[in-house]
C-alpha cells in the first residue's frame, strides 16, 4: 500500500497500516533549495508560475518519505481576483492596499471563476498529479471565510483584530456580504483544485481562535458549514 492509498484511507476514517504523515507547511524557509528558488522570484511569482510552484511543492517530497504533497501557494491568492490589491512585503508579510472598510467595498468584490481567474493553480496541480503518479497523495487548500475576511478588512496581519470584530458586531450586513462572497469563492476554488488533481483539500482558519465560542457558532460556523456540506455532497475529502 503506497502513501496515497494510506492517506486516502485515513481521511475516510478507514483502518490504515500506519498513520500517514504530512506537514501543514512542507515547503518553506528551512529548505536551502527553497532559498535558492526564492532568490530568483517574488513570492507571488512563485505562486503564479506553475513550473516554480511545482518545484517547491516537490522539494520536501524529494527529501522526506512523506505520504502526501501539499500545493505550494498562499491562502490570499483568491482574494486578488476578488478585487483586493495584495502584495507581500519582505519582513512584513501580506499587505492589502484597498481593504474593505464600508458596504460598497464589500459589494464591489466579486465571486471568482477559478478556471479563468487562477488557472495557474489548476495547471500546477495537474502537472503535480502527473509527476507524483499514484504513489503520493496531493493536497490543495484555501483559507477559511473568517480568516480571509480578517485579512480583507484589517489589510494584513494584526494583533487585536479590532476592525473585523467591529464590522462583525456593529455592521452585520457588511460582514454577511463579505463572508458570503468569500464562502462562494472558496467553494469554487476548492472544487476547481479537486477537478485539477487534488486528492483532498484543507481549509485553514488561522485566525478563528480570536473569536469566542459563541461568536464562532453564531457568526462564522454557518459559512464553514456551507463549504463543508457543499463539498461533502460532491465527495470531496476535506480537512478543516
Amino acid at each position: 500500500m503506497n502513501g496515497r492509498e494510506v492517506f486516502l484511507k485515513a481521511i475516510n476514517c478507514e483502518p490504515t497500516p500506519y498513520t500517514p504523515i504530512w506537514l501543514m507547511r512542507q515547503a518553506g524557509r528551512y529548505l536551502p533549495e527553497y532559498q535558492e528558488v526564492r532568490k530568483k522570484y517574488s513570492f507571488l511569482e512563485m505562486c503564479r508560475l506553475p513550473e516554480v510552484a511545482m518545484e517547491i511543492t516537490l522539494q520536501p517530497i524529494r527529501r522526506f518519505d512523506l505520504d502526501a504533497a501539499i500545493l505550494f501557494s498562499d491562502i490570499l491568492v483568491p482574494l486578488i481576483p476578488m478585487g483586493l490589491n495584495v502584495d507581500f512585503k519582505e519582513g512584513k508579510g501580506p499587505v492589502i492596499s484597498n481593504p474593505v472598510a464600508r458596504k460598497r467595498d464589500a459589494e464591489n468584490l466579486r465571486v471568482i471563476d477559478s478556471r479563468e481567474d487562477v488557472s495557474y493553480v489548476g495547471e500546477t496541480l495537474t502537472a503535480l498529479k502527473e509527476e507524483l503518479k499514484a504513489g503520493k497523495a496531493l493536497i490543495g487548500f484555501s483559507g477559511a471565510p473568517f480568516t480571509l475576511a480578517s485579512y480583507s478588512v484589517e489589510g494584513g496581519g494584526t494583533k487585536d483584530y479590532k476592525k473585523i470584530k467591529k464590522i462583525m458586531w456593529e455592521e452585520p450586513e457588511i460582514f454577511h456580504i463579505l463572508m458570503e462572497k468569500i464562502t462562494n469563492t472558496v467553494i469554487d476554488y476548492l472544487r476547481f483544485q479537486v477537478k485539477s488533481g487534488a486528492d483532498a483539500v484543507q481549509l485553514f482558519d488561522s485566525w478563528v481562535g480570536v473569536l469566542s465560542p459563541g461568536d464562532f457558532r453564531e457568526k462564522v460556523y454557518p459559512y464553514v458549514e456551507k463549504i463543508v456540506d457543499t463539498l461533502s455532497l460532491e465527495g470531496v475529502p476535506l480537512i478543516y
